[in-house]
């Protein structure tokens, strides 16, 4: 069985409501959070819709090498669009296929322009194997039969 066979969609593997700073917060704020070792983007929504991602590069490169005030710069003005949005009724075999293709380890969920999760490889890869069937690698009727008996 796979998760095309069961209908499984995205919004069935993705984590809902991920943590996102608001449009109007300040890339100091951002960069906070992104002191976290285990935090390599933060999610940015203004005015309801996605409206892009801020990494630890954005910070340097728009703010710091710009000589911006962190404190004043919000996020909305530096947001880098995404490289990829997935929408959470795309069939989940599909979206991994893609996240595959193109080495994605998360890709941001929308519906529409709105943030309703994030999808994680690892996370699909273990929501598909719950779907798995058990395997027969024995290849014979009796376990007698591959051990020799």
């Amino acid at each position: 069985m796979t998760a095309s066979s069961t209908g499984q969609l995205v919004r069935d593997a993705m984590v809902s409501a991920p943590h996102a700073l608001d449009g109007a917060a300040s890339a100091q704020e951002a960069g906070e959070v992104l002191t976290r070792p285990e935090v390599r983007a933060v999610l940015v929504c203004d005015g309801g819709r996605f409206a892009g991602v801020i990494t630890r590069k954005t910070l340097v490169r728009e703010v710091v090498a710009a000589g911006r005030d962190p404190r004043a710069t919000p996020l909305r003005d530096i947001a880098e669009p995404p490289n990829a949005t997935i929408a959470s009724t795309a069939p989940l075999a599909e979206a991994f296929a893609f996240m595959e293709e193109h080495d994605f380890e998360r890709v941001p969920v929308v519906d529409g322009e709105k943030l309703v999760g994030v999808l994680s490889r690892s996370g699909v890869q273990r929501r598909l194997a719950e779907d798995e069937p058990p395997r027969d690698d024995l290849g014979g009727d009796e376990l007698g039969d591959d051990l020799g008996a």
